[in-house]
């Protein structure tokens, strides 16, 4: 699947700017199922199966977007001052590098402060695109750029920029590969807008009205020095999502979720999430109810230019989602 992460990771979609990676799934995809379509939100909708005998209508959700910048404001000496799209961390930003919708790269820069031992707020921090004042600023106030920074192999494990969530994404169409037969009706959901408010989750089931949701996203680790403490690690499977900031999986997904990879015997974890959330939230309060899970990779420096994943943890999240689509579910 590395050649695939790579390709997904390296394109370049910013929440809002989804279309360069929604037309890279959808030629993975299209080949490997029933139906596929873009709804108003940029949701691309992928059909595979027909409901059999005790067989349900399945949601899956990977979102498609990455963090992004946008820019507010274009000072005199041609700077470029900027906001988040989505959650960014000001420590993992200065001296990196950004590239726009419109091509251009920059590097980010910040002020002078007295004391080098505090960070930056992202107040003091702007982009240097080469311009010597704002008339000759080839960037416009609301143009948007995300962290360009290639997909680096390391054997076991794989960094890149936007693993957050091109890896769930990845692992959704390898599971698309991989699914020979299911009872199941399943919708593979690649949703826009994630980063920003859940919002291409929302609108998608409401179209969809599943009888199950399961989101395929990223988590945190508790494995690196002096971590927030948390019982996940990179390497030691994916991750059976319990509680996260936003929501609590129903029970009975998470009892089916473990029983399969039992007796699959698939290495899992258990996630509790103190902050944080995914598009199983969403679908989780659509229309009447939904019940909903989620399947998380495990992932080091979320939400920075330099997101870290594991091989068999990726490997053995696929596997998983393929076990729990292949046969009848009973909650």
């Amino acid at each position: 699947m590395k050649d695939l992460i790579q390709k997904l990771t390296e394109t370049f979609s910013p929440s809002g700017y989804e279309h360069d990676i929604r037309q890279v799934i959808r030629n993975e995809a299209e080949p490997l199922v029933d139906e596929i379509k873009v709804d108003a939100l940029g949701n691309l909708i992928a059909r595979k199966g027909k409901l059999g005998k005790n067989g349900k209508r399945i949601m899956l959700a990977g979102h498609m977007d990455e963090i992004g910048l946008i820019a507010t404001h274009i000072d005199e000496n041609g700077f470029v001052r900027f906001s988040g799209i989505g959650g960014l961390y000001p420590h993992t930003l200065f001296s990196g590098r950004v590239r726009f919708v419109n091509g251009l790269t920059g590097v980010i820069g910040g002020e002078r402060i007295a004391d080098v031992s505090k960070t930056l707020s992202i107040s003091q921090l702007f982009i240097d695109v080469g311009a010597t004042s704002a008339k000759d600023c080839p960037i416009k106030t609301g143009d948007v750029a995300a962290f360009d920074r290639p997909f680096f192999d390391m054997g076991r494990r794989m960094v890149a920029k936007a693993m957050d969530d091109r890896v769930g994404c990845a692992v959704m169409i390898e599971a698309l590969r991989n699914l020979k037969s299911s009872p199941n009706e399943i919708y593979f959901v690649f949703t826009t807008q994630e980063e920003v408010g859940l919002r291409g989750a929302a609108t998608s089931a409401f179209g969809i009205d599943p009888e199950i949701g399961i989101s395929l996203d990223v988590t945190g680790t508790g494995d690196t020095p002096k971590a927030r403490k948390m019982d996940v690690g990179l390497g030691r499977g994916p991750a059976i999502k319990i509680k996260d900031g936003g929501m609590l999986s129903d029970v009975r997904v998470v009892q089916w979720m473990i029983r399969t990879a039992e007796k699959a015997k698939l290495p899992y974890q258990r996630e509790v999430l103190e902050a944080g959330t995914t598009d199983a939230t969403a679908i989780q309060v659509t229309r009447a109810g939904v019940p909903v899970g989620c399947i998380s990779i495990p992932c080091r420096y979320i939400h920075s230019p330099s997101e870290m994943v594991d091989t068999n943890d990726v490997d053995n999240a696929t596997k998983l989602l393929v076990a729990l689509l292949s046969a009848p579910i009973t909650l």
